[in-house]
């Protein structure tokens, strides 16, 4: 593209180039070797226009962003070929791979910023959010600290944070997800960059904060006149913000195109996959398609493509309303396994000087529904809504205030502690960070027998390892991992890992908690299928909390949506999600990226853009 510029007296031919990254070689030496983390990967930015790279994690996506950002760690990495080409304001290229770290300094941060995934990671918890900013901005820019304060505080404002003054003097731990992402967005704007990376930016956070972080970046990109390479592996996230999307898979670009051109036409298998595991809002499905159903490799490893169309294989998996509404009524036929009634959990917020508390937290209020066997019941609403802790108190990990929980007839508040220990066989949870939840000094064979030693189950260890081989197995992993510990698998694998030590135990009831929030799609497809292949063998009940209303609804047969404590709405998946009564679940709904190919060639023609 040129932009043709004319002066008074004569008319001269500008680029509009911004950022050209020519055949970049980024490798990492391993015990096994060398890892070509991406391999001679080509594309260009250009002025204004905002590009998604998606792929899954280990694509090469973030090392890439990092590649540009000069700050790959080296050893054990190493740019092994290849420009970065970044074109200044007047008009100069300069090769970004050649540069000293001294001369880096002045692009990094000052025309080329960057937004990390994790802002609780990138923020540093021993200064305040406002002096992090200041910092930033003194460092590239000619002001005193007097102008620096002001300017970040118009930033603050800019970036929609309530009381600038206050988030100013606050340290990180004290803001929410949402809150400290707007202040990570307020650095990297500070000095107006040519360029912003955005690295999964919104991953982590609620429908509703992503929808308003979207919609954030896009006006600051409109306003600064900035360009956006905005990286992750929700193509839906994509749809909302890009004009361009880049697929990359292991290492490499297979396919690249507008967005219209890449949702309405996808050529590469891979690209397919990924479009088809997205659970979809418009439908009810058996199971969700993953990349392995849509490509695979022969003897030699070449790639093979199985299945050509989307729409194909969506159609196979398709469930009509009637086997939704006749399943639905076959489980209610049925006596609850699980009575929630009138439950409350609250937490002290503020006490007086004798200890007394004035003030609660009324995390839980007033709580009541019931659970059928074999089905699985979602729970969803924000951060804060209280839905975890409904989860951890039906199981007693959270102090109830007042309520009944009643388990197959048997009030769970009124258990001994033995009879507790004996129960908790039967209930089980899998929390949100399979990592954390994992001991790190101890092979994950050992961490799925643990819990069968302690409750006496099987014979002796020898039984127990086979019974050990036999759950890996059904979660899709292998014997040979048996002896691996937790960091040497992918956040995927280590879900399934918790989900074979939660089947150790032979349960009934399982409580399902934000389980895949921070999988990639295609991985949180094979685990959310592994979940309902699971329900449909062991006849398992779930409790599916999940803040990402499109998985709960592919997986739920009711839902309830909370609010403040709150039961707002209950009701059958399909009609809570067709027929949302209630502001708040509407609000939940319309916060969704769906991707739909409609809303995308909307978008398109309004740019004046064809597919």
């Amino acid at each position: 593209m040129l932009i043709f510029k004319q002066s008074l007296n004569q008319v001269h031919i500008m680029s509009d180039k911004l950022l050209e990254v020519i055949n970049l070689e980024t490798h990492f030496k391993t015990e096994d070797g060398i890892v070509k983390a991406v391999d001679k990967v080509s594309f260009t930015i250009h002025k204004g226009e905002t590009v998604g790279i998606v792929g899954e994690s280990g694509s090469g996506k973030s090392v890439t962003s990092l590649s540009v950002m000069g700050l790959i760690p080296q050893p054990p990495g190493m740019i092994a070929g290849g420009q970065i080409l970044y074109h200044d304001r007047n008009g100069n290229a300069i090769d970004l791979v050649q540069l000293p770290e001294s001369e880096m300094r002045k692009y990094r941060g000052n025309e080329i910023a960057m937004i990390f995934q994790e802002p609780m990671t990138s923020l540093n918890p021993v200064f305040t959010c406002g002096d992090q900013v200041l910092e930033a901005i003194l460092l590239h820019q000619d002001l005193t600290n007097e102008e620096a304060e002001k300017l970040t505080l118009e930033l603050f404002e800019k970036v929609q944070l309530p009381t600038p003054k206050r988030i100013f003097a606050s340290y990180p731990h004290q803001l929410s997800g949402g809150q400290k992402q707007r202040v990570m967005i307020a650095m990297a704007m500070s000095c107006n960059p040519s360029i912003l990376i955005a690295d999964e930016p919104t991953t982590a956070l609620d429908v509703t904060v992503q929808k308003t972080i979207l919609e954030l970046m896009d006006d600051l990109k409109e306003e600064m006149d900035s360009s956006v390479i905005f990286i992750t592996h929700d193509l839906g996230v994509i749809a909302e913000i890009a004009d361009r999307v880049i697929v990359m898979y292991k290492g490499h670009i297979v396919e690249q195109g507008s967005v219209l051109e890449i949702f309405d036409n996808p050529k590469h298998p891979y690209t397919k996959g990924l479009l088809a595991c997205r659970p979809p809002l418009g439908k009810r499905l058996s199971k969700l398609p993953t990349v392995d159903d849509f490509m695979g490799f022969d003897a030699d490893g070449k790639m093979i493509e199985k299945v050509s169309s989307i729409k194909e294989m969506i159609e196979k998996v398709t469930i009509t309303s009637d086997q939704t509404k006749q399943r639905l009524v076959e489980l209610k036929k049925q006596e609850p396994l699980l009575q929630i009634k009138n439950l409350k959990t609250w937490f002290p917020a503020k006490k007086n000087f004798f200890g007394k508390v004035q003030e609660w937290v009324k995390a839980v209020d007033d709580v009541t529904f019931d659970v059928y066997p074999g089905e699985t019941l979602g729970l969803v609403g924000e951060s804060g809504c209280g839905k975890t802790t409904l989860g951890r108190s039906v199981i007693r990990l959270a102090p109830v205030r007042d309520g009944e929980v009643i388990y197959k007839g048997k009030s769970i508040l009124d258990m001994s502690h033995s009879d507790m220990v004996d129960l908790r066989k039967d209930m089980q949870i899998i929390f949100q960070d399979p990592y954390s939840s994992l001991n790190p000094r101890i092979t994950i064979g050992s961490a799925i027998m643990e819990p069968m030693q302690v409750h006496g189950i099987l014979a002796n260890d020898n039984v127990r390892k086979e019974r050990v081989i036999e759950l890996l197995e059904t979660c899709n992993m292998s014997a040979d991992h048996f002896n691996r510990y937790p960091h040497e698998f992918s956040g995927g694998q280590r879900q399934r890992i918790c989900v074979a030590r939660a089947l150790a135990l032979n349960p009934n009831f399982i409580i399902c908690d934000e389980s895949v929030s921070a999988l990639d799609v295609s991985v949180q497809a094979q685990v959310l299928n592994l979940l309902i292949d699971l329900r449909e063998r062991f006849k398992f009940t779930y409790i599916f909390i999940s803040h990402d209303l499109s998985v709960v609804k592919f997986m739920s047969d009711r839902m309830v949506v909370m609010n403040k404590g709150k039961i707002e709405e209950m009701g059958p998946a399909d009609d809570i999600y067709n027929h949302p009564q209630r502001a708040y679940t509407q609000k939940l709904i319309s916060a969704i990226p769906k991707g739909e190919l409609e809303d995308i060639k909307r978008r398109a023609a309004a740019k004046g853009v064809n597919g």
